[in-house]
């Protein structure tokens, strides 16, 4: 157990040498309506909190990527979005933009290898944290999205980020559009690799590839419950419910979530529109809520413990973002039609909050 004792000791680290998050464990999905929209969702999850908040960015807003060797890209935002930034950084690294294009940063431990910048690269180089930001206030498709980054319009540098830790962030992307489409876009081996993502589902380490191959173990599985059989003349039937999915993996890594993130989006009965499927998307996501204390790893005598900070989806026909956080279960929502797309500021609003408990003790009858 976490000795409170210490907990003064690493509030007072985390603030001043900004403790990179160890564990992560984040989990995305996508749902196909009967109406033909698109709606997307995600977890997010780190072993210390993340100061997070949901944000309006207009059109036409200006942004200067940053780099180990100062001032990267500078861009202006042709397209408004809105999502999630961390930490004060006024770059979206979750988020949706007024034509439907959908970006997420997932953690990519281990693997993520970025291009080492130089001066002949610095005028398109970003930080992790920028490139979201970049794809989701230039592009209106994946198809866009995929023809900028074969053409080699941006690469992603090794950047030391505030809030992040003391190294560059190990970062890789999920791009969705309206009609369905979605890629992968991994930094591997200093180069900027896309994949066709048709299930639209996506978590952590290894790489993407590995993931759509471990698939391959789980082709037993099956929504329809297998039938009674007899042997040596004794009747054997199911002792309830769901034992075609026997052999479904149940634990937080990477690889499992995956695969129940793929059976559970593909396998799940279509919604009517995108207001029932966002409904759907996060009932789906609930399954990968983690719990403080059931994932951890011991630091220097520090335990940190990966939780689901918030969980996000997306509407990419109706253009509304909907989050709720792990001390705040209410489902809320940001409009991105509501507002100004032309404003010139930035608007934002934290992500805190804190659950209402309803009393309904007056309305027995």
């Amino acid at each position: 157990m976490i000795n409170k004792k210490r907990l003064p000791l690493l509030t007072f680290i985390a603030a001043f040498l900004f403790i990179q998050p160890i564990a992560n464990a984040c989990t995305g999905i996508m749902l196909k309506n009967k109406d033909n929209s698109i709606v997307t969702g995600r977890t997010v999850e780190f072993g210390i909190t993340i100061d997070s908040s949901v944000a309006v960015v207009p059109r036409n807003y200006s942004f200067v990527g940053q780099t180990p060797m100062g001032k990267g890209m500078q861009y202006s935002s042709k397209y408004a979005a809105v999502g999630v930034i961390a930490y004060k950084d006024l770059n979206l690294l979750d988020g949706l933009n007024e034509k439907g294009l959908a970006v997420g940063v997932f953690y990519f431990p281990t693997f993520a290898q970025y291009t080492t910048e130089t001066t002949q690269n610095q005028n398109k180089a970003l930080s992790p944290g920028d490139f979201p930001n970049w794809l989701l206030t230039q592009f209106a498709t994946v198809a866009e999205v995929r023809r900028a980054i074969e053409k080699d319009q941006a690469v992603i540098t090794p950047t030391i980020m505030p809030g992040w830790g003391n190294e560059a962030p190990p970062f890789h992307y999920i791009v969705y559009d309206k009609t369905g489409a979605s890629i992968a876009i991994e930094p591997l081996d200093g180069k900027l690799v896309v994949r066709n993502n048709p299930l639209g589902v996506f978590t952590n380490s290894p790489s993407f590839d590995w993931h759509m191959t471990n698939l391959r173990n789980y082709i037993s599985l099956n929504t329809h419950n297998v039938p009674e059989i007899t042997l040596n003349g004794v009747n054997f039937k199911e002792l309830g419910q769901g034992n075609g999915m026997l052999g479904l993996p149940g634990d937080f890594t990477p690889p499992s979530r995956f695969v129940r993130a793929t059976i559970f989006s593909t396998a799940a009965t279509p919604a009517k529109n995108a207001d029932e499927g966002i409904q759907q998307t996060f009932h789906i996501l609930n399954n990968f809520d983690i719990p403080v204390g059931v994932a951890r790893e011991e630091s220097n005598d520090v335990t940190q413990t990966d939780y689901t900070l918030l969980t996000m989806a997306r509407d990419l026909e109706n253009l509304r973002y909907y989050y709720k956080s792990y001390d705040d279960q209410t489902i809320r929502m940001v409009q991105l039609k509501h507002f100004d797309l032309n404003a010139k500021t930035i608007k934002t609003l934290s992500t805190k909050g804190k659950q209402p408990v309803v009393d309904m003790s007056d309305q027995l009858q």
